[in-house]
């Protein structure tokens, strides 16, 4: 076999060096040599022969090599000159073309020469390296095998191509051999130095070993696995014996023992043994992850077996403790072993911008610090930063709904509490500096919710976190009903008020409900609360969302929680509106029953104004005051006032009948009195004037003018019919039969003058748009601001005159 592969090497040498015999002779003639290298008829082997006759002569290869390199580049030289010189002279394209064809075919042979020469070399190499590598290998020598045998399989990849040849194949499977044979060795060594059984104490580290792992960075991983495993399994084998699940130092009230165990023999590790494994090994923290590994699994064993002593103070300790030393690990090691075990990272949850959670350490139970006499705990590190996360404490999650219905019993402690305080220290203080504060029981309980969350998160962002998220919206339904709807003041409260009767000196007085000072303060304070809490609760739904996993964030909905607040927010403020507005019922009820067609004269605004206006500047600067927090909601306040009052104005206004000329002038005085009180009332009573809202301002001067509309119509003649009705539909623009009759009623005609006016109204009404509003609609197009300007000095001119 081996003489059919030489003979197909030297046919397809002759092939690629057959010359024409004109090239030839061209050849001899412009460079005569006697150089067997330059004869035709050369024959590789046999000069490699003649070169090396002898295996004793093969001592001198490096020194032919030498020479024959030197020949190549003056060869090289020596062609590049020659062609050269061939394009100088002017050779036609043909014969250039073909001299250079020639002198590839030689290219060739001497690139084939030189890997011939090269191959040689590295066989001489590998027979003696493998010879040398076996006798280091039974004398033990780990320290030169490591570096020999590198360089034995660098030099044994050349030869992949030649493994039909039984010499090459027969080299091969030497170094194979040698390797099985040092792995196995090796493990021998380290068996005999650190056995797994038996009563034989560990030996200490060794110059042997040290070099032993150099070699087996270089021999199968298998090999190095196999000695990671066998040391760091009797490394462990005292951990295992000592927290046996039987032993009292095994259950979770010690569990510091169990890292404080770790972190000696840690500290051992590295004093007696820290040199002799190498450092990309790395060992301690390979024997820190599989005491994770199993820490974890003995743990899970034991909390199975005494699952019904698990308390929420010993479950919440184990935890702290657990996330502690897996906070220790992270300070210490990268974490680049964990793709070796099973554990997973952790995936880290978005970056938060969200006020809600303010980056600070972790809460921990202050309670059972203070039993543990232990107030320093350290600051565990954030999830994005910690790879060791979960490694040891995930044993603890299928624990948690000890911590969850903990959670649940604590809250509603917690909620009972808030009842029983505010029953004991009563509303606010009537303060306005302190009035209208978010309750203090709202911060108390979103604290408590933020550091259940931080620690729930910390243990399982799974279903735990969704359990966690329905006790929040169990209790803040329970907080927004208890707390704050349960306290708000009933409205059938009844209280020594001002009566509108016995200003006007009336024989039949009334008591109007009326709020004292401290109801309206606290009502103001729970509206405060609920839109701190309405607030602070979207903020809670978006860190929850951020903390659990991707695949249950549409399980996390406080929508109903922030519907609820808003409920009371809505409540609140129509209390204040019913109190404010049912405290100027007697007032528009006095002024209804007066005789406004015994009015002789024109004088200043009447009683019943005087009264609103009392009541208005005792009520709105103590809400506004309360409510300098939540502005919005004191406007909100102020339109809902006036969409209330105004319309209730306007109806009170229709029952004045009959009314006359002077009577109805003095209306329209006191109509513009109240429109201006209205106007001003979001500032009034205060030191520091500020424009009223645009929306407010509209809907005061949209009413009132209305109003003021009808008093005009009231206080035109009847006659002429057709300039009356006309003036009527002008004035008012939800001109309808329903308000002209009641006009016409205030002026206290007859049914029979009313038919004629009625049918007169009919003919001339226009067709009326589509969607037109109805008869009790308030509205009308604003005046223009020239028209509201006239009005005004009229009536100052009249008041003056009557004056």
């Amino acid at each position: 076999m081996m003489e059919e592969e030489e003979l197909e090497f030297v046919e397809e040498l002759e092939a690629v060096l057959q010359l024409t015999p004109e090239v030839q002779l061209a050849i001899e003639q412009v460079f005569p040599s006697q150089d067997p290298l330059d004869r035709a008829d050369f024959n590789a082997v046999e000069y490699i022969n003649t070169l090396f006759p002898t295996e004793q002569s093969l001592a001198n290869i490096d020194e032919v090599v030498n020479k024959i390199r030197l020949k190549i580049r003056r060869l090289d030289d020596n062609i590049r000159t020659v062609v050269r010189g061939q394009t100088n002279v002017g050779q036609d394209g043909r014969q250039v073309k073909e001299i250079t064809r020639d002198i590839k075919q030689l290219d060739h042979a001497k690139r084939h020469l030189t890997t011939s020469i090269t191959t040689l070399n590295h066989l001489h190499m590998l027979a003696g390296g493998v010879d040398s590598l076996e006798a280091m290998t039974r004398r033990r020598q780990y320290g030169e095998v490591a570096n020999l045998l590198q360089g034995v399989m660098n030099v044994l990849e050349h030869f992949h191509k030649y493994m039909g040849i039984p010499q090459i194949r027969q080299l091969s499977e030497r170094v194979k051999a040698a390797q099985t044979e040092l792995g196995q060795q090796i493990l021998a060594d380290f068996e005999e130095a650190f056995p797994s059984q038996g009563t034989k104490r560990p030996g200490g580290p060794s110059n042997v070993l040290r070099d032993a792992c150099l070699v087996a960075n270089i021999l199968d991983p298998r090999i190095k696995q196999e000695i990671i495993k066998k040391f760091i399994k009797q490394h462990l084998s005292e951990y295992l014996v000592l927290f046996q699940e039987n032993q009292d130092v095994a259950w979770l009230d010690k569990i510091d023992r169990r890292y404080a165990w770790i972190k000696r023999q840690l500290v051992d590790y590295e004093e007696k043994y820290g040199r002799m494994f190498p450092r990309e090994w790395y060992m301690t923290e390979r024997i820190a992850v599989e005491f994770c590994h199993v820490t974890r699994t003995e743990l899970a064993k034991i909390m199975r077996t005494r699952a019904k002593e698990i308390e929420v103070k010993l479950l919440l300790f184990a935890i702290q403790r657990t996330t502690n030393f897996e906070g220790f690990l992270a300070k210490r090691f990268s974490g680049c072993t964990l793709t070796d075990g099973t554990l997973k990272k952790i995936e880290s949850p978005l970056a938060s911008t969200n006020p809600f959670l303010e980056d600070e350490p972790t809460p921990e139970m202050e309670e059972l610090a203070t039993e543990k006499g232990d107030l320093d705990h350290p600051k565990k590190p954030k999830v994005p930063d910690n790879p060791f996360h979960g490694i040891v404490s995930k044993c603890f999650e299928p624990h948690l709904y000890v911590y969850i219905e903990s959670q649940d019993k604590n809250l509603g402690e917690l909620i009972d509490r808030f009842v029983a305080d505010f029953k004991a220290q009563g509303p606010p203080k009537p303060n306005t500096d302190e009035g209208g504060a978010v309750l203090p029981s709202c911060a108390d309980l979103f604290v408590y919710y933020k550091k259940c969350m931080v620690q729930c998160s910390q243990l399982s962002t799974g279903e735990p976190m969704i359990a966690l998220t329905t006790i929040f919206q169990k209790y803040l339904r329970e907080y927004a009903w208890k707390i704050l709807s349960g306290n708000l003041p009933k409205t059938t409260t009844s209280s020594g008020g001002l009566t509108i009767s016995s200003l006007l000196k009336e024989k039949e007085g009334s008591e109007v409900a009326k709020f004292t000072l401290e109801e309206l303060c606290l009502i103001c304070s729970i509206l405060s609360t609920a839109e701190y809490c309405l607030a602070t609760t979207q903020q809670l739904e978006e860190k929850l969302k951020e903390k659990v996993d991707v695949s249950l964030i549409e399980r996390i909905n406080l929508t109903g929680e922030m519907d609820t607040f808003s409920t009371v927010i809505s409540s609140s403020i129509q209390l204040l509106v019913q109190d404010l507005d049912a405290a100027c019922d007697p007032a528009l009820t006095a002024m209804s029953k007066m005789p406004w067609q015994n009015v002789e004269h024109v004088g200043d605004q009447s009683p019943y104004v005087t009264s609103v206006i009392l009541h208005i500047k005792q009520n709105v600067p103590i809400i506004r005051d309360n409510l300098a927090s939540t502005r919005k909601y004191f406007t909100q306040f102020c339109i809902k006032f006036a969409n209330s009052f105004i319309p209730k104005f306007i109806t009170h206004l229709f029952k004045c009948k009959p009314i006359s000329m002077v009577g109805a002038e003095q209306l329209l005085l006191d109509t513009h009195s109240l429109k201006m009180v209205l106007l001003d009332l979001p500032s009034i009573g205060s030191q520091v004037v500020r424009k009223a809202p645009a929306s407010y301002t509209k809907i005061v001067v949209k009413g009132m003018t209305r109003a003021e509309m009808i008093l005009k119509v009231v206080m035109a003649p009847h006659e002429p019919l057709v300039v009356f009705v006309d003036n009527y539909i002008k004035l008012l623009t939800d001109c309808n039969t329903e308000t002209f009759q009641k006009i016409l009623d205030m002026k206290g005609l007859k049914r029979s003058e009313q038919s004629s006016m009625l049918e007169l109204l009919r003919q001339r009404l226009p067709t009326p748009p589509s969607g037109a509003e109805g008869s009790g609609s308030l509205s009308l197009m604003a005046p223009t601001p020239e028209q509201e300007s006239s009005r005004i000095r009229k009536l100052e001119k009249l008041i003056k005159k009557r004056l």
